[in-house]
């Protein structure tokens, strides 16, 4: 079937500010957007970080709102929001966190038509960027995605601010951005279009970057290859995704995320470390139902580099040993519903090939090897 020839992108935030400093350098530009902004929160962990940021707002003379996600980003919250929002006369919408309390800011700048502002507070996703929210459940289950129509107005990407986060978000960071390669590459890596090609080449080269850097950055918090590292992260990511567009998916990576997420005993477990495991579970469907030796040869190179960065690479890992078979088997077929992204592997994946991959993340390398 022939492609569209009218294709839609949203490719990246109208500005972004980067580096040391750039929130002291953004406060100007903040006030141009909004006079009255929500500023969105969620850990207690930097409870006293937004404090700062709105006492630096209020000397703006900004009238700020401050407000916290009781849940993930979902439904429940977004009302409540909303209301408030409205009620108080906000007129844009800050968001200050990590990739939930993003997502949660943009869909709701986004329904309420006012600006978003997002200032990450860890590199461990790039829903600083993007013009996608994944909504869940006050549980904390996946329930689906929502596209928005434009990336936010204003990415903040101070350094001083990421580099607070512990080290385990940048670790979860470097895998969810890692996936953009092993998934794009399967799902678009043969595609005629351009800028789809560009995408995933830029995928490509952002994972060798990664493994080469990776052990480095976290060693080094604030050094140059820090920097490299938390940007490829938190920006480049998302800069792949805007290019690629709807046509550089996500694949089975993400889809196993998702069904993680159904169990409750997953959820102490980052987005990008359950994405990085999902990486693994999707070369392990790769090597053994699609029988690919490249696939075979990447999950050898990429078992040990997580291992490394105290990823994980097991069912154990995740902490779900003791999952029953019946909560498994819950995981696959979350991860192969209809309108899965799992469905854009090149070969046909039930959830009995799902349930058998969960299970052998660190299958000895032996038979392909031979």
């Amino acid at each position: 079937m022939a492609e569209s020839a009218v294709q839609q992108h949203a490719i990246a935030p109208a500005c972004v500010l980067r580096g040391e400093g750039a929130w002291a350098e953004a406060l100007p530009l903040i006030a141009g957007l909004t006079r009255a902004p929500l500023l969105l929160g969620r850990s207690t962990a930097t409870r006293e970080l937004r404090r700062g940021l709105e006492a630096d707002l209020r000397q703006h003379g900004l009238q700020v709102l401050g407000a916290e996600l009781e849940f993930d980003c979902c439904e429940e919250d977004l009302r409540r929001l909303a209301e408030l929002s409205q009620s108080q006369g906000c007129d844009g919408v800050l968001a200050c966190g990590g990739g939930k309390v993003l997502d949660a800011g943009k869909l709701l700048a986004h329904r309420l038509g006012l600006p978003c502002i997002t200032v990450p507070t860890s590199a461990a996703t790039c829903a600083g960027w993007t013009a996608l929210a994944n909504l869940y459940s006050p549980q904390g289950a996946f329930e689906g995605d929502v596209a928005l129509d434009h990336c936010p107005e204003l990415l903040v990407f101070d350094h001083a601010l990421v580099a607070s986060a512990p080290n385990r978000t940048l670790a979860s960071g470097i895998a969810d951005a890692m996936a953009k390669w092993y998934e794009a590459s399967v799902s678009s890596g043969a595609s005629r279009d351009g800028l789809v090609q560009q995408a995933v080449q830029q995928a490509r080269v952002l994972r060798d970057q990664l493994l080469l850097e990776a052990e480095q950055a976290l060693s080094d918090v604030g050094g140059e290859a820090w920097v490299r590292v938390a940007e490829a992260s938190g920006l480049t990511a998302g800069l792949i995704g805007g290019i690629g567009g709807a046509r550089c998916r996500t694949v089975a990576a993400h889809a196993v995320h998702n069904g993680l997420t159904q169990l409750e005993a997953s959820h102490g477990q980052l987005h990008g470390e359950k994405v990085g495991f999902g990486i693994l579970v999707q070369l392990r469907l790769e090597e053994s139902v699609g029988g690919s030796q490249l696939a075979a040869q990447a999950r050898r190179q990429l078992l040990p580099f997580f291992q490394r960065l105290n990823l994980p690479v097991s069912l154990e890992d995740l902490g779900l040993v003791q999952a029953s078979l019946a909560e498994l088997q819950q995981v696959a077929d979350f991860a192969c519903r209809p309108g899965s992204d799992l469905h854009h592997l090149p070969f046909s994946v039930g959830p009995a090939d799902v349930l058998a991959a969960l299970v052998s993340t660190t299958a000895a390398l032996s038979t392909v090897d031979a």
